[in-house]
């Protein structure tokens, strides 16, 4: 049995923004004010951010095009390097990236949505939870409910910030926003520092992208929609963020900024009055449901690839007879996320999130040099996608993701370590399952 080619381009394009636009854009962007010293690094820093994105993007559109198939990110780390490669990545990714992204996004998604129904003394976690098994539900009936849901809220999610970059760009500014900056005699090192620190919230805003290539196989000729896919999302998500940082910092002004922890709400009520608030704590409760049903559906699909090579629990490869879904899967990926969801604050999530995934962002884009030698261009099909700036972007990209993660331990080596030790913790199942596997075969 196999999986349904069910996603045409519209439907892969919202995949592609669905998961990079979260929670990041409504509440990170304080975050950035408070370690960068001028609005123009800080607009700076959202560029920098969107433009690693692209270069992200642009690889794995090449690679998607080149190993359109289920799991993604998984297959390429697999094939390039070794199984134990891969096997990490997709350990890492239910252990920590994936299932921490959806606890600390649903934990937000909760506390947006009581306090849009006036009752933000309720505890968060219950409806939290109930919003992971909700979405659970829906995607475990089939690849297109889930895409449906997830068109609808993307679509919604996007007028959202397209009415406030709107407002914002018409309404009066706070004067002098373009060139406030704080006074300092850092050095040029120490700034530096403080950019890279920045780049950890941004880049967790950004991240997202690689949903598309999870489901690969569940995309209608994926060698030319998940290409188009990749660069018409991730490009049009870059504009928004730049765009909607602009507006922060008109709104509030780079100090305003830095000292409100919610600066959609605090700039929407500047630009709306009385009802601003209002506005974004639904847009933020849209935006991070619809984040949800992504992460639901699609990396789902890469603990699917790996019990298909036999290197994961052997139930995890089989799909549900009717729906056609690794429903296994979405079951054990939603109960640890829910788990995760009553133990993490989201702070802590973040940084455990961004340190395993830039390792593996890093890695994957590096693939793209080794099949560059081992799949010569010559050799693939007529208009393959071939990445840009090859390999000097490529190069640059891997050096970036090494300056996160090195970035992340600066700033949390208590919860970096932690995510060491939990990835390390996955070298013994792999060469444990893959035994099994053998001794099976044989």
């Amino acid at each position: 049995m196999s999986f349904k080619r069910a996603l045409g381009p519209f439907d892969a394009t919202m995949v592609v923004i669905g998961g990079i636009i979260g929670s990041g854009i409504f509440i990170n962007p304080y975050i950035v004010a408070q370690r960068l010293d001028s609005s123009l690094l800080v607009l700076g820093a959202w560029v920098a951010g969107g433009a690693i994105a692209l270069a992200g993007a642009y690889s794995y559109a090449e690679l998607g095009a080149l190993f359109p198939r289920a799991g993604g990110q998984y297959v390429y780390l697999r094939d390039a390097y070794h199984p134990l490669a891969g096997f990490l990545y997709g350990w890492a990714l239910l252990a920590l990236i994936e299932s921490g992204a959806i606890a600390a996004v649903a934990i937000t998604f909760a506390n947006y949505a009581l306090r849009l129904i006036g009752r933000p003394d309720v505890a968060p976690v219950p409806l939290a939870i109930a919003a992971i098994v909700v979405l659970s539900i829906i995607n475990y009936l089939g690849v297109k409910p889930g895409s449906r849901v997830l068109n609808v809220l993307v679509v919604l999610k996007v007028a959202a910030l397209a009415v406030l970059i709107v407002a914002g760009a018409v309404a009066p500014g706070t004067e002098g926003w373009w060139s406030a900056a704080r006074e300092t005699s850092v050095s040029g090192m120490t700034v530096a520092v403080s950019f890279g620190a920045a780049m950890i919230p941004i880049l967790f805003a950004y991240g997202g992208w690689q949903n598309a290539n999870y489901v690969a196989e569940e995309i209608e000729n994926p060698r030319r929609n998940l290409p188009l896919s990749l660069l018409i999302g991730t490009a049009g998500v870059v504009v928004i963020y730049v765009l909607v940082n602009a507006v922060y910092l008109r709104a509030l002004g780079l100090e305003g900024l830095a000292a409100t922890k919610t600066p959609a709400s605090a700039a929407a009520a500047g630009l709306f009055g009385g009802w601003g608030d209002t506005f974004v704590t639904a847009s933020i409760a849209i935006s991070t449901f619809g984040f949800l049903d992504l992460a639901i559906l699609a990396p789902t699909r890469v603990y699917y690839a790996m019990a298909a090579d036999g290197v994961f629990l052997p139930g995890l490869a089989r799909l549900h007879a009717k729906y056609r879904t690794p429903w296994l899967a979405i079951v054990i990926q939603s109960t640890w996320s829910c788990i995760l969801a009553t133990t993490g604050r989201y702070e802590q999530l973040l940084n455990y999130v961004v340190f395993a995934d830039w390792i593996f962002f890093g890695l994957t884009v590096g693939t793209v040099i080794v099949f560059r030698r081992t799949f010569p261009l010559a050799s693939r099909p007529e208009g393959s996608y071939r990445a840009p700036g090859y390999p000097v972007i490529q190069i640059l990209f891997v050096l970036i993701s090494a300056a996160v993660v090195l970035s992340v331990v600066w700033e949390d080596p208590t919860s970096a370590l932690r995510g060491a030790l939990l990835l390390a913790l996955g070298v013994p199942i792999f060469f444990w399952y893959r035994a099994r596997h053998v001794a099976r075969r044989t």
